[in-house]
């Protein structure tokens, strides 16, 4: 049991990196670090920094889904809406 616990635990920390390399990948290919970074203010604040400032809000996905699916104070994002749910989902783990 406690070797198929290890395993899982394995494998889980393996697809989570495996994730996170394709969310800033995607990032990368939308466009979105021309103006952000994971860590340092560019034209926009860091993804570090999003994620600070919606930490614990019940709304925060659906709030910055809408904000950069519909252009509400970022500009409109050449993601569908899959691939945008996915980098919120990304930027908000940070």
């Amino acid at each position: 049991m406690k070797t198929f616990l290890i395993a899982a635990a394995v494998t889980a920390s393996v697809a989570f990196a495996g994730a996170a390399q394709a969310s800033e990948a995607l990032a990368k290919e939308k466009g979105c670090m021309g103006c952000h970074d994971i860590d340092k203010k560019k034209m926009g604040p860091s993804f570090k920094d999003i994620s600070a400032k919606y930490k614990g809000k019940a709304d925060a996905e659906a709030t910055l889904t809408a904000k950069v699916a519909e252009g509400k104070g970022h500009p409109k994002v050449k993601a569908n809406a899959d691939e945008t749910k996915t980098l919120v989902k990304w930027i908000l783990a940070m």
